[in-house]
């Protein structure tokens, strides 16, 4: 009698999606629905969901049952809502407010993808749910899943003066290209693109799947705007920047571009073996594949040849949040950015946004990266106005460094995956900093994740903190463990962690020593990042424990070291 094989997770979710093609299931949804939560299979909640953009919510509850780990939570979902490029128009805003009001506890989060999140979603209104969605003309089809995430892009396509080009037409066309697409509903695991006419980058092609950025070539004296093409970035726990190919690629080609790289991911056996690696950039980080034998594989696969690319221009030191008062490129008109803290953001203050895009503009709004709302196309003459309106229901076009500097992934409040709390950490943490250094002036990107997987791009941040557990007199408590000096552009570089790492109470303290030390300690003009690449680990580890900034007390007793250096 032979013992029957047990499934590692990457085969038994290999074998889930060879047998459906979740895409193709609508009507077992809304069996589930008339049913109830105990009628749905663990596939559905561990897998088949998230082709809907529909993860079980880590609510506290647990997980019990079903196999590998996945199984039965606690009754209530997460949709994810694609918006390519984050254009919103009004009347869509409004769609998902009521969405939320009547189904999700009004309780809304804007992602670093430029998607929106609703929580608190239950099988009986899911249905509900992405109906009120298709109505607005809004999915949820492929924002998670092993398939094609939101393709992000400039929010301020079409308006920036300085742009390149208007990208947001491809990014609507790679939409519609892949997503539902039955060919691509099964790719080794999650596929992100980025595509954008700006020079800043503001979208973080970098650590994209498939990066195009637009730039300008000349030949024979003819100038001719397409893009420049970077595969393979990521972050996670193995964070890697893109491998930018030797290829212009014109504006007709980028659909099949986009086709070929997806095709390549998509036939990549040896990216189906484990889970922990099946991104596209474990081609280059464990198989071997270089940037020239990608480009050959990509060549042939689309069958013509691509022309070597001039320089792509990576911006310097970009930072661009979007908050506050900006001309557009018409003039006479602007753009009006609100600062959402932490991207959380309610059902009514979503409501109030949509009116008042109708009232002051022409209904046109857009999510960023760094997860703030904008309206735009606002008359310059009335934007003052609409300021002070949007300040009036909590959405602030100003605000502290640390305000707007802030991200935050979802947290264990919602996230199974998360250690620690993000999101009313992340309020309090701006709050303390605005308290602890009132006058500080310089551009931060304070970005908090709640576990290795860098939902919060922590990588990318000049101080990125990553939750932890640790325990304090005899108590495991939330706690963050500390990087500095993250940048993409001109000067990429992952943040470096310096080996501190402190209880999440005593997070505020440790970053105002850090940048007490900056302010005390930087060179004329020099920025954080300079300042920190100038200083190694040991020397930020004590900045942020207080040993070289007699400014900041502590209270160790004298002979103790502070908590949490970590040698």
């Amino acid at each position: 009698m032979t013992t029957p094989v047990q499934e590692t997770k990457a085969q038994r979710v290999e074998r889930l999606k060879r047998e459906k093609n979740p895409w193709e299931c609508l009507d077992e949804i809304r069996r589930f629905a008339r049913k109830g939560f105990g009628s749905i299979p663990a596939e559905w909640l561990g897998t088949y969901f998230r082709w809907w953009g529909v993860y079980t919510q880590g609510d506290g509850a647990g997980v019990v049952g079903g196999q590998g780990g996945e199984g039965k939570s606690a009754p209530y979902f997460m949709i994810r809502i694609r918006v390519p490029g984050g254009i919103l128009s009004s009347h869509q805003l409004r769609a998902i407010s009521d969405a939320a009001k009547l189904h999700a506890r009004g309780v809304v989060d804007l992602t670093v993808r430029q998607n929106v999140q609703l929580h608190w979603v239950s099988i009986e209104s899911l249905p509900e749910v992405l109906e009120i969605l298709w109505r607005a003309g809004l999915t949820t089809t492929g924002s998670c899943g092993d398939d094609t995430r939101n393709i992000t892009g400039c929010p301020l396509a079409g308006l920036d003066g300085d742009e390149i080009c208007d990208a947001s037409p491809l990014v609507l066309q790679a939409t519609e290209l892949l997503v539902g697409n039955p060919a691509f509903y099964n790719l080794p695991r999650k596929f992100k693109i980025c595509i954008t006419g700006c020079r800043v980058w503001c979208s973080y092609p970098e650590i994209n799947d498939v990066g195009l950025t637009a730039l300008i070539y000349t030949r024979n004296a003819h100038p001719e705007v397409g893009f420049s093409l970077q595969v393979g970035g990521g972050l996670s726990s193995e964070p890697f920047f893109a491998k930018r190919l030797s290829a212009f690629v014109r504006w007709g080609q980028v659909l099949p571009v986009i086709k070929g790289v997806a095709e390549i991911y998509r036939d990549a056996d040896c990216l189906r073996e484990n889970r922990e690696r099946a991104r596209l950039k474990y081609l280059f980080m464990r198989h071997g594949w270089t940037p020239e034998h990608f480009q050959e594989e990509l060549e042939r696969r689309i069958g013509f040849r691509l022309e070597p690319a001039g320089d792509d221009n990576p911006p310097a030191d970009s930072y661009r949040d979007h908050v506050g008062i900006h001309p557009q490129k018409l003039e006479g008109y602007c753009y009006v950015g609100a600062a959402v803290l932490r991207g959380r953001i309610t059902a009514e203050q979503l409501g109030a946004a949509a009116d008042l895009a109708e009232d002051f503009a022409r209904g046109e709004l857009r999510i960023t990266n760094m997860q703030n709302l904008l309206v735009v196309n606002v008359p310059s003459k009335r934007a003052e106005e609409l300021a002070r309106e949007l300040a009036a229901v909590g959405l602030r076009p100003e605000g502290s460094p640390f305000w707007r500097g802030a991200i935050a992934c979802t947290g264990m409040e919602f996230c199974k995956l998360a250690i620690t709390e993000t999101k009313s950490f992340a309020r309090w943490l701006v709050e303390e900093m605005d308290e602890l250094l009132p006058g500080f002036d310089q551009d931060l990107k304070l970005h908090i994740t709640g576990c290795p997987n860098s939902c919060g791009q922590h990588w990318i941040a000049d101080i990125g903190i990553e939750g932890k557990k640790m325990k304090v007199d005899g108590q495991i408590v939330d706690a963050y463990y500390f990087f500095v000096g993250g940048a993409v552009g001109e000067h990429r570089k992952f943040a470096r962690p310096v080996g501190y790492r402190c209880p999440a109470s005593e997070v505020p303290q440790a970053i105002a020593r850090l940048l007490r030390a900056y302010e005390s300690g930087r060179f004329d003009a020099e920025n954080l990042r300079q300042f920190f690449a100038r200083h190694g680990e040991g020397t930020l580890r004590q900045f942020l424990a207080g040993e070289e900034v007699a400014a900041v007390t502590r209270d160790s007793s004298p002979g103790r070291p502070p908590h949490g250096v970590e040698g």
